[in-house]
């Protein structure tokens, strides 16, 4: 898929709590095509502590308006600069970058979306494309408590939506694997994107009960073109790989967790 760098603007910024803002991007030409669990490298501009990219999962594309929406987690000098831009500011990105999720083949209507913390931005996209392909995903998100929890309403919009928070402030108390719904409920296919431990308890539950696996990594990405090895990872098949290049999606069975 051919890569772009272009500079979009910046059409509205969302503060969703003290920690989380959705960037909403447009340009003046067409976005070009991205796919679930693809991701952006986004250039800081203005933060001297800044030197590189950062790279941030595609929340959601909106082709009918020309918007890119994407979920940062102001946590540092650079994303916290991201959490200050204004509308008609230029965002330099590059774009789109790495491997999506496999989507839902024609006869599998059973897709389950497991998202943790910040985790859950790349499923928004993914659920939307199950949509359009005549299914319904069901998702199943996980915070440490019901004010952690991210664009509710948008998944609930795409299909059905489980909740665990830890301290059992909104869903079912415990971790996306304690979930009731892995003893009352089979998928076709799981696709998980969180934290590593969330991502490895998924893939252990989903091997137990024979079901297809893929993770989104978020490894370290300076470059998003394997050039700068930051994101290597081992697998059980081919050694080490660059994650930003054969991944950020990969088959959880292809990990050595």
């Amino acid at each position: 898929m051919k890569k772009y760098c272009i500079d979009l603007s910046v059409k509205e910024v969302r503060h969703i709590n003290d920690k989380y803002v959705l960037l909403i991007l447009t340009d003046s030409q067409p976005l070009p095509e991205m796919l679930p669990g693809q991701f952006v490298e986004v250039r800081v501009d203005d933060s001297p502590q800044t030197f590189l990219r950062r790279p941030i999962s595609i929340n959601d594309v909106d082709y009918h308006n020309n918007e890119l929406h994407l979920l940062v987690a102001c946590i540092g000098d650079g994303t916290r600069r991201l959490g200050r831009l204004l509308p008609g500011d230029t965002l330099n990105v590059m774009l789109p970058l790495g491997n999506g999720f496999t989507l839902p083949a024609e006869n599998s209507k059973r897709h389950l979306l497991v998202g943790g913390g910040v985790g859950v931005a790349p499923l928004l996209y993914l659920g939307r494309k199950i949509r359009e392909m005549g299914a319904e995903p069901t998702f199943l998100l996980g915070a440490r408590s019901a004010g952690d929890l991210l664009l509710l309403d948008n998944f609930r919009a795409l299909g059905r939506v489980f909740i665990t928070t830890e301290d059992g402030t909104e869903g079912e108390r415990g971790f996306v694997t304690d979930h009731s719904l892995w003893s009352s409920e089979q998928f076709d296919l799981i696709s998980t994107c969180g934290p590593k431990p969330m991502m490895a308890a998924v893939s252990r539950k989903a091997q137990n009960i024979g079901t297809e696996c893929e993770v989104s990594l978020e490894n370290k990405m300076a470059c998003g073109l394997g050039a700068c090895l930051c994101c290597v990872e081992k697998t059980n098949d081919r050694g080490n790989i660059c994650i930003c290049t054969e991944g950020p999606v990969i088959n959880s069975k292809r990990l050595t967790w």
